[in-house]
């Protein structure tokens, strides 16, 4: 099991961000102008507990950072509000969704995650690339770095919607040029997985919604231009997965289509062998009665012994008489068939 690690970090109104050692220094710098940030990756109980009585987090909010099995949501409190998203990764056809918890309060943000799932990089690049630039919008306060966390994370999630849209397409092409070979357990695999992303991505549109209304103390009207432009790219993708459930839907009947009819097709190819069989019975039938009366020499006992020679001969051609008959009677009773069928 992978060891639980935090990092502090202190934005200051002016200059630049500073990393701190321990808790102990982050709480002495709390009481300066600026705000905290605490990373926490794959933390504990004990870690989280340490957290509670400083910055007042609800009991809770500390049960939801430590199960995996939350939906997004935001829980206001009186002294900070508990925001539960979601990141998601594709690759090698497995979704992996990594539960991202976060508080923010008026001077301070915490950041809980229980695994990794690529989120490191990520993490590491906010830090080198947003707090290298000095932002001046980094230095307005907590607020201001948590719409950069979402964006970031919200945007992330369009490679997964993506690789399923990829997903789909192939499975569009592989049912088109080899249906015998394609395995329809594919189509309920991605959509599956299109299932769990809607369900991500409509709860967090949810977050966003409270959060454009102002329903959170602790995000500035100033900043809710942000939060709007994080909303729409969440309707986006979420229209995106709506789109690619419906395709989902339509590959399955195309391929259920294509394979009755080459059920059909097979089903059609039997009863034409069948139909042929049949009639072929149907007309040597007769014959086989009269082959069987004349193999226990009915003529001969008819006509007498000494006139064989000409019995057998107008035996054998009754028979042919009587199958060309049988004959001429079923294709007329065929096509007299065909015709009312028309």
């Amino acid at each position: 099991m992978e060891e639980s690690e935090s990092r502090y970090y202190y934005i200051p109104r002016t200059g630049p961000t500073v990393q701190l050692q321990n808790l102990q220094t982050a709480l002495e710098a709390r009481n300066q102008k600026g705000y905290l940030w605490i990373d926490l990756i794959r933390p504990d109980k004990e870690m989280l507990t340490a957290l509670q009585n400083p910055f007042e987090l609800h009991p809770l909010s500390i049960e939801d950072c430590l199960d995996e099995n939350q939906l997004p949501k935001i829980d206001d409190y009186p002294t900070n509000s508990f925001i539960n998203f979601n990141s998601l990764t594709y690759s090698d056809h497995l979704l992996n969704v990594t539960e991202i918890n976060i508080f923010i309060g008026d001077d301070f943000l915490i950041t809980s995650r229980q695994q990794d799932g690529g989120n490191e990089k990520f993490f590491q690049g906010i830090i080198q690339h947003y707090f290298g630039k000095g932002s001046e919008d980094l230095r307005q306060g907590p607020a201001y770095l948590l719409h950069f966390i979402l964006d970031q994370i919200v945007d992330s999630k369009f490679i997964a919607v993506e690789a399923l849209e990829d997903e789909l397409n192939e499975a569009e092409d592989a049912i088109m040029e080899n249906l015998a070979k394609f395995n329809p357990s594919e189509l309920l695999h991605i959509r599956q997985n299109l299932l769990s992303v809607r369900k991500s991505l409509f709860n967090e549109r949810e977050v966003l919604v409270k959060i454009c209304r102002l329903d959170c103390p602790f995000i500035p009207k100033k900043a809710i231009f942000f939060y709007r432009d994080i909303y729409d790219h969440l309707s986006k993708f979420f229209e995106l997965t709506e789109t690619s459930r419906d395709l989902v839907t339509s590959l399955m009947e195309m391929y259920l289509s294509m394979l009755n009819n080459q059920m059909t097709k097979a089903a059609n190819d039997t009863n034409i062998t069948v139909r042929r069989l049949t009639f072929i019975t149907t007309i040597f039938m007769p014959l086989s009665l009269l082959a069987g009366i004349g193999g226990m020499s009915e003529w001969s006992m008819m006509t007498g012994p000494a006139n064989w020679r000409i019995a057998y001969p107008v035996f054998l051609g009754a028979m042919v008489v009587l199958g060309a008959v049988n004959f001429w009677l079923l294709k007329r009773w065929e096509k007299r068939t065909q015709g009312q069928l028309e």
